[in-house]
């Protein structure tokens, strides 16, 4: 299906991008917001605080995720802060900020992946810089300086993507990102909706491994001609099931994925593909919240740059922590992961800036080769 337009002309980022301006310049433009509580600076000292019975509005992942967040932190964290945390998993969160604009936040903090953080960063002023965060969020002090790379968040877990194959299906083994492309994968390869970050990633990687660099477009829109036919996952949970099934031989994935899938015997195993991207989760803080919000948030951040709690997680969904205190477990150590500040010499950050300025096409074209 093709990206939907508005009937006046503008595609739908176009449209989002104008609204979020009109938003922010019709506030700002009012003197009232001079005064307005979250014009004061908010300090948190790293102890827990009575917030009255405050909601913090928090947008992260649905499902076992939200489950998992609640038993780690959740639960003890509203009873700590004496505080409601409404919790928000109807992805996609984009549209939800524009709507009200970074002077009237429809969240406090955030869990993200890259990609969505810093497309909401080109169009306003919706988060705290990452110097900012850490002048009120103690934890901050103990992560790998790649923690903040982004300059919009903190990076609090992550792993590299990776091709997901069948190691009873696939001989020979995988040893290089273009052997995606093998005849004998016709039909049995997969990657997902345009709408999913890691398809971004992949058509990226593709232009970059088939073309002349990573903005050569026409290298990924026939990169992506010569892998059909293929299947096309909506979200990585599935493409674990059709890799189970045996239904994908070879599927674009990122490593934790794979080594749960191992740990259960299922007969998969990664490649890791030459240039390092990576799959982040990364905080914000919404920068006009009102100041209670705001406390709330940055101790919420800062419960998850807990090295205890990033150990639980890696133990939970096999991601690799960014705190330098954090234990890995076994299940990450039998596997060669390491947590040290070179774990990712030589990481590729993809040029997200130039993705989203070229979103529109990039989406249409592939939409079009994903349905012929």
């Amino acid at each position: 299906m093709l990206k939907p337009r508005n009937p006046n002309g503008l595609s739908r980022r176009s449209f989002l991008k104008t609204s979020a301006a009109g938003v922010a310049g019709a506030v700002g433009g009012n003197s009232f917001f001079i005064n307005h509580a979250w014009a004061q600076d908010v300090v948190w000292d790293g102890e827990p605080f009575d917030a009255g019975g405050a909601t913090l509005r928090l947008n992260e992942w649905g499902g076992f995720w939200e489950e998992a967040q609640r038993e780690a932190i959740i639960n003890d964290f509203e009873k700590t802060f004496n505080c409601t945390v409404a919790y928000d998993s109807a992805f996609p969160w984009f549209p939800k900020y524009v709507a009200g604009g970074p002077q009237n936040p429809s969240h406090n903090v955030g869990n993200w992946n890259l990609n969505e953080i810093i497309k909401l960063n080109r169009i306003g002023d919706f988060f705290l810089t990452v110097d900012e965060m850490k002048e009120s969020i103690p934890n901050a002090a103990d992560l790998w300086d790649f923690a903040f790379g982004s300059g919009l968040g903190a990076t609090w877990g992550f792993g590299q993507y990776a091709y997901a194959y069948r190691t009873d299906l696939v001989n020979p083994a995988p040893t290089s990102f273009k052997d995606f492309w093998r005849p004998e994968l016709a039909g049995k390869r997969a990657t997902y909706i345009t709408s999913n970050g890691l398809q971004q990633v992949f058509f990226m990687t593709a232009a970059a491994e088939w073309g002349k660099d990573q903005y050569d477009m026409e290298a990924g829109f026939e990169a992506m001609r010569n892998a059909m036919p293929m299947k096309i996952s909506d979200f990585t949970g599935n493409m674990q099931t059709l890799v189970e099934r045996g239904e994908v031989e070879m599927g674009v994935q990122w490593e934790g994925e794979i080594f749960l899938q191992m740990d259960k015997g299922i007969p998969v195993a990664p490649f890791t593909w030459e240039r390092k991207p990576i799959l982040t989760q990364t905080l914000s803080v919404s920068r006009y919240s009102d100041p209670v919000e705001k406390k709330l948030a940055l101790a919420y951040v800062n419960a998850k740059l807990d090295p205890e709690y990033q150990t639980k997680m890696s133990e939970t969904f096999y991601l690799r922590p960014t705190n330098k205190k954090s234990v890995l477990p076994e299940l990450l150590t039998n596997k060669g992961v390491k947590n040290s500040g070179d774990a990712l010499d030589g990481l590729w950050i993809p040029d997200w800036n130039w993705y989203l300025d070229n979103e529109d096409d990039i989406v249409e074209t592939v939409n079009e080769i994903f349905s012929s």
